[in-house]
């Protein structure tokens, strides 16, 4: 009896042991300890830290403030116009036939707006037919072609806003063109704006460059986005007076020009005149080499018997010169700068080659005139410049300035035979 007592005690002992044991080995959620010196600690560096970014932040946006007042309040020298007799209107350099001057805004499209206007009127000369051309379907399929080289060269080429007057006839014959009421690259405003679609697409290509992806296809399908984006998808046929056409059949059935017959010309030392080369500036990255090079009196007076014998010109050269005035709405060459009869081969050359005189910005030459002793050339001028002056859209370029600043022009074959009979 005593030993069975004994037992059933050890058994209640050990149950009880056994309960407990399993009790105290329960888990549970607990609030997190802060040890109170740590947290003291981690406040104090993230006081500092704030406190220094802050600083750091102010003095950035002072300073930018400060660059960006620089910069705005910055004077520009600019020669005074008193003793300039120029054309007192329009009319007076009997322009040649050109739509009104149409404006370009916040983007690089100048060369292809002066380039097109250049089409245009040889549209209205050879066929007598009114046809305002879309520039923006030009654009969009040579950011395009950029990308691509950009690509294929593996970042060894230039992708930027501008280009070069032929880069327009070179992208019609491969895409074809559109009336400009088919596509007008305005879809975000009404305004011509592309400081976002530049900005996205070169990151973009930086974005390919740094990682090393070059993957043509894909990447070009992205480029094709981004440009959807910003300016539209261009139509790839569309209804004009009554039928139907594809970009290319409507330039090939209704515009009926032909684009080779239009030739480039510079006046520079690097080559032989009367040879053909390449035009040495970023804005020509694909490198072409057919610009015919003249001397610089010859190619000044084919430009002027062009424009005087009925032809206009595509003409591209520097723009940031003191006698470079659009609210007078002329470009001159003052005589603090270098006087008239100082203008020749060498000291053109002279600037391109300190970087003076840079390829800035593509024009339309629609008129000429003889005025006060001096050639004058009208301008026709998509750039915000010309819209500061009396006569909006447009420029009155003197002579001298033309010879001493503008490096290359675009015209018809016909209207300069006399000077490429003299190249091989």
């Amino acid at each position: 009896m005593k030993r069975m007592v004994w037992l059933f005690s050890l058994i209640m002992v050990v149950g009880i042991f056994g309960t407990a044991k399993a009790q105290s080995n329960k888990a549970s959620y607990q609030k997190k300890y802060h040890d109170p010196a740590l947290t003291e600690l981690d406040d104090i560096r993230e006081k500092n830290a704030a406190l220094r970014d802050s600083i750091t932040t102010d003095i950035q946006k002072l300073n930018a403030a400060d660059k960006k007042n620089t910069e705005d309040e910055r004077p520009v020298l600019r020669s005074n116009v008193d003793l300039v007799k120029k054309p007192k209107d329009i009319a007076g350099f009997k322009p040649q036939y050109h739509f009104e001057p149409v404006a370009q805004y916040q983007s690089g499209m100048c060369w292809c707006f002066s380039a097109t206007s250049l089409i245009e009127s040889e549209i209205y000369r050879q066929t007598g037919q009114e046809i305002k051309l879309s520039e923006l379907h030009t654009v969009y399929y040579e950011y395009l072609e950029k990308a691509r080289r950009y690509i294929q060269q593996r970042g060894y080429s230039e992708f930027g806003e501008g280009s070069e007057c032929n880069a327009v006839f070179r992208i019609i014959k491969q895409y074809g063109a559109v009336p400009a009421e088919i596509y007008t690259g305005l879809i975000q405003s009404d305004r011509h704006d592309h400081t976002k679609l530049f900005n996205e697409m070169e990151c973009y290509l930086q974005y390919i460059n740094d990682n090393n992806i070059w993957d043509e296809e894909s990447a070009l399908e992205t480029i094709k986005v981004i440009l959807n984006k910003y300016i539209g998808k261009p139509p790839q046929s569309f209804d004009y007076q009554g039928n139907t056409y594809s970009p290319g059949s409507f330039f090939k059935e209704v515009v009926k020009i032909n684009l080779d017959d239009f030739v480039d010309l510079m006046s520079t030392m690097k080559i032989p005149f009367y040879s053909k080369g390449e035009f040495d500036v970023p804005d020509n990255w694909w490198h072409d080499a057919s610009y015919h090079n003249a001397p610089l009196d010859e190619w000044y007076d084919a430009l002027k018997n062009a424009i005087k014998n009925g032809y206009t010109l595509a003409i591209g050269g520097d723009v940031s010169e003191p006698g470079y005035n659009g609210f007078e709405d002329v470009a001159f060459v003052p005589d603090f700068d270098i006087p008239i009869d100082y203008i020749n081969q060498d000291s053109r050359e002279y600037r391109v080659y300190n970087g003076s005189t840079e390829d800035d910005h593509g024009i339309h030459v629609v008129g000429y005139t003889k005025y006060a002793g001096h050639d004058w050339f009208l301008i026709k001028d998509s750039g915000r410049g010309s819209r500061h002056g009396e006569f909006y859209g447009y420029y009155f370029y003197r002579g001298d300035y033309v010879r001493l600043k503008m490096l290359g022009f675009t015209v018809h074959k016909d209207a300069v035979q006399d000077i490429l009979r003299k190249f091989n």
